[in-house]
């Protein structure tokens, strides 16, 4: 029994999805060992590994790619505070 660790579709299997963490082959399914072995190693369309054998380990899950964090509204407020008085200070000072 092999585990998914990246999610694909099956071409040779009616385009069956699998993912992260599913058992391939699915119940019910009869695989080569070129196909078990095309899609263990990065012979295959994705060029890259999509299931390994199975073991007792869990299966690191794919985590989306993360997106810049903002700054949360306080520290967006204390730094316009900040800017706006150091721009009126040097306003004050140029009027002199």
């Amino acid at each position: 029994m092999y585990t998914v660790i990246k999610h694909f579709t099956d071409l040779q299997d009616k385009n069956h999805p699998y993912y992260v963490g599913d058992d391939f082959p699915r119940e019910g399914l009869k695989v080569t060992k070129e196909r078990i072995a095309e899609l263990s190693s990065s012979n295959n369309k994705r060029r890259e590994p999509l299931i390994t054998l199975a073991t007792s380990q869990e299966v690191p899950k794919e985590e989306p790619k993360a997106e810049p964090k903002e700054k949360p509204q306080e520290e967006v407020e204390k730094d316009d505070r900040s800017g706006s008085a150091k721009n009126a200070k040097s306003k004050s000072r140029k009027k002199k």
